[in-house]
């Protein structure tokens, strides 16, 4: 079990950092060099250490991390053909991160950004979808992805799902060696509600539980995206997308502008949190 575990990581690794290779290309080969093929690759073009070319800028270099060279780069990893995202909150943050006085640069070991990929599993005889957060950690002098999250539907609809008010063991039920935990546990349906009031489902050791146990079994990765919340203000996703032009690979597919103190609200609608 623990091989099975650990190579379903590892694919997941894999096809993050990699992306698909797009093998259908035709005619002008820049097409292949702008696309943006991997996820350090973005990093790199979004603070204008790499050029279009993919040859790697260091300093010293006069095109390294140039204010006008990135907001070139920076409005290629847009998905341009997508119109979620409006042209004034684009250019508005362009702007901002590339201002000379105070640019923002991403930074890959810098945290505060993380992966989501929904993968099928077989359980109960269903194909169901799971998602699964997974971030960088720091091990020894290196990095490693390790799940942080996960969201599985049947898990979520065991609790919480009625709008309860009136549950609790009686105050003087010491007084009776707590004969009453019989109703308690008879309302199987219902139990969560005598929790204490902190308490939240851990999804993530249900679902490490069902995995060991043979309940759950990996079948396939169908969906990988990335969210950032690096810089200031802002939060950015991007998601791959493999067309025939230059505008393709990992690009920018939603925008939001957010203050920092509501970006938590938002992390707990991402990790679908009640």
């Amino acid at each position: 079990m623990k091989k099975l575990i650990f190579g379903f990581i590892i694919c997941i690794i894999s096809f993050a950092s990699q992306g698909q290779v797009v093998t259908n290309y035709l005619g002008d080969e820049s097409y292949f060099y702008a696309q943006t093929k991997q996820i350090n690759q973005f990093f790199r073009r979004f603070n204008a250490e790499e050029n279009l070319q993919g040859e790697r800028l260091y300093k010293g270099d006069r095109h390294y991390r140039d204010p006008e060279n990135r907001k070139s780069y920076i409005k290629m990893l847009f998905d341009i053909e997508s119109s979620k995202i409006e042209n004034n909150l684009k250019n508005e943050f362009i702007d901002e991160v590339t201002d000379k006085n105070e640019p923002d640069y991403l930074d890959f070991y810098g945290g505060e950004w993380f992966a989501e990929v929904t993968a099928k599993f077989r359980f109960n005889g269903k194909t169901e979808t799971a998602v699964i957060f997974l971030k960088l950690e720091h091990e020894n002098l290196g990095m490693k992805w390790v799940i942080n999250k996960v969201y599985f539907k049947p898990f979520s609809e065991l609790f919480f799902t009625d709008s309860v008010t009136n549950k609790f063991i009686h105050p003087m039920s010491h007084e009776l060696d707590f004969m009453n935990l019989i109703k308690v546990f008879e309302d199987k349906g219902q139990v969560e509600y005598y929790f204490d009031k902190d308490y939240h489902p851990d999804f993530k050791t249900i679902f490490l539980y069902e995995i060991k146990k043979g309940g759950l079994a990996f079948e396939t990765i169908q969906n990988v995206k990335f969210h950032f919340f690096q810089i200031e203000n802002w939060y950015f996703e991007i998601s791959e997308f493999n067309r025939s032009s230059k505008n393709s690979g990992w690009l920018i597919s939603a925008l939001t502008k957010i203050p920092e103190d509501q970006k938590e609200l938002l992390l707990k609608y991402i990790y679908y949190e009640k």
